[in-house]
């Protein structure tokens, strides 16, 4: 990515390395016959963690292993693609605490200090023996450099066309604050996090609870916002880790620089949500639904998550058919409280914009105009309401024939 300049954000080239003390890699050891398939991460000093997690009831043994683990300092993360170690008992707790102790002696520090992620096929156990040989061969090749960030994002793709990856800097207290990220996810994709993973690193100094707090709180707002197909994953998570080097006076209260910090954490958190959604298994457009006049936010979010995730406006849009009545039934169902009879409906993108309905009655509309609005690869949906001052948005993609190829071969 070229350097551009955003408001207080610069976006730089590079991703998980390009904070100071950060270094990674990926490669492919076997796990999978092809693609890489394992990413190594590492803090040269302990780093103050942060982690948001899946909601399925349902949690893979390395969800389980870093819930508990968060709260100390961090030194590592190591991260197979190809196998999710997923409902497999007591032996994949085992092996991802294996995992863990491995690429721990690596390091020479405590496996209480070592995160794990797994994603891939549920049920199947983890081939140990090539995992382990493949931490140890890969724990001397990492580095610094761009080139070593780009093999980390790939080490964590499964079905993902292309690597996910972010860097950027930021002033906080008068030192250069820099975040990098990379994320993977195509399918199993829906509010509450899925099939997910992400990974930011930041040089700031920062404590704990703030940056828990900030984490989650931009986790709210971008992944939690995103939908592909409705299917909530055993694996998700993001992690965020903060190791000082920055310089910058220790973030400790919600002041100015905790501001500046969330700013440029929320940059990164929702260029990443986007990015998957732009990858999202068979999808031919980006969709973006925006609740506006909502009474509480809680309402506008439960509104734009229910429209977003509805398979019939999926559809619609796939058939570039303006069928609004689906947008009114999916908010209809999401469980938040709002006056439709004064509702407004409006499909935009580049080809132009069509209201069909305003106040709560059908506008005749140019249905000329709509198929080309809708044929378009970046789509609005704007549900206005009358009720408030809240508004939300929420991010998809269209469903599509080749979504249902993909999924109905992905064993095989």
């Amino acid at each position: 990515m070229e350097n551009t300049k955003i408001k207080d954000i610069n976006v730089i080239a590079g991703s998980i390395t390009v904070p100071q003390g950060f270094s990674a890699t990926g490669d492919h050891i076997g796990i999978k016959k092809k693609r890489k398939d394992l990413t190594l991460i590492k803090s040269d000093v302990p780093a103050t963690a942060a982690g948001v997690f899946t909601l399925n009831s349902v949690k893979a043994p390395p969800v389980l292993w870093n819930q508990q683990k968060i709260i100390n300092n961090i030194n590592g993360i190591v991260i197979n693609s190809g196998v999710a170690n997923a409902c497999t008992g007591e032996t994949g707790r085992k092996n991802t605490e294996l995992m863990a102790q491995i690429y721990a002696e690596c390091l020479n520090v405590s496996k209480e200090s070592i995160l794990v992620a797994s994603t891939g096929v549920i049920g199947v156990q983890l081939p140990m023996e090539v995992i382990s040989q493949g931490i140890k061969n890969l724990f001397p090749k990492m580095d610094n450099a761009e080139k070593s960030s780009r093999k980390a994002a790939e080490g964590i793709m499964t079905t993902d066309k292309f690597p996910k990856e972010i860097a950027i800097e930021t002033e906080i207290n008068g030192k250069t604050v820099r975040f990098g990220a990379i994320a993977k996810g195509s399918g199993m994709i829906h509010p509450n996090m899925a099939t997910m993973l992400a990974f930011v690193t930041t040089d700031a100094d920062i404590n704990r609870k703030l940056l828990q707090k900030c984490l989650k709180e931009c986790v709210d707002d971008s992944f939690n916002m995103i939908s592909v197909d409705g299917d909530t994953s055993t694996n998700d998570m993001v992690i965020a880790l903060a190791n000082g080097q920055a310089g910058n006076s220790p973030i400790e209260t919600e002041d100015r620089d905790y501001n500046k910090f969330k700013k440029a954490l929320e940059y990164v958190t929702l260029y990443l949500a986007k990015q998957i959604i732009m990858d999202g298994e068979g999808v031919t457009k980006f969709l973006e639904v925006k609740v506006q006049g909502a009474s509480t936010k809680e309402d506008a979010r439960k509104i734009a998550k229910s429209i977003i995730n509805s398979n019939l406006v999926k559809t619609a849009m796939f058939g570039s058919d303006a069928n609004w009545g689906r947008i009114v039934c999916a908010a209809g169902y999401s469980g938040a409280n709002f006056d439709h009879s004064r509702a407004d409906v409006e499909f935009s993108s580049a080809a132009g914009a069509i209201s069909p309905l305003i106040s709560g009655e059908p506008v005749i509309f140019d249905e000329d105009l709509a198929l080309n609005v809708l044929k378009e690869r970046e789509i609005q949906i704007l549900f206005a309401l009358k009720d408030g001052k809240e508004e939300a948005t929420a991010w998809g993609c269209d469903l599509t024939y080749d979504y249902v190829k993909i999924n109905g071969e992905y064993r095989t």
